[in-house]
């Protein structure tokens, strides 16, 4: 699965076209996803944990190595005031 995705780095994100559309996730997997999202977001303000955020703009699959420092209803905020969207998140490696 990890070979389909591009690693970019948090600076290109702003660039990006995000979809209004939800990736495709199962029940289980977007209720996996908003514990994992939690977890990360503590992590990464106690601990500067980075994870890998795994996404889809309107162009491809594309991953990213950062830290989470917030989470709001819609979209996760990295460094730089940088967003991207939950709906556009297929999953995170923490």
């Amino acid at each position: 699965m990890d070979s389909e995705f591009k690693l970019v780095e948090k600076e290109e994100v702003v660039n990006f076209n995000f979809p209004k559309e939800e990736v495709k996730l199962s029940d289980s997997e977007k209720k996996t996803l908003k514990a994992q999202l939690d977890r990360a977001n503590t992590l990464g303000n106690a601990a500067h944990h980075k994870v890998k955020v795994y996404f889809e703009d309107a162009e491809s699959k594309k991953v990213i190595y950062t830290t989470i420092w917030g989470v709001t209803e819609s979209h996760i905020l990295l460094k730089q005031n940088v967003f991207i969207p939950i709906q556009r998140i297929i999953k995170l490696e923490i």
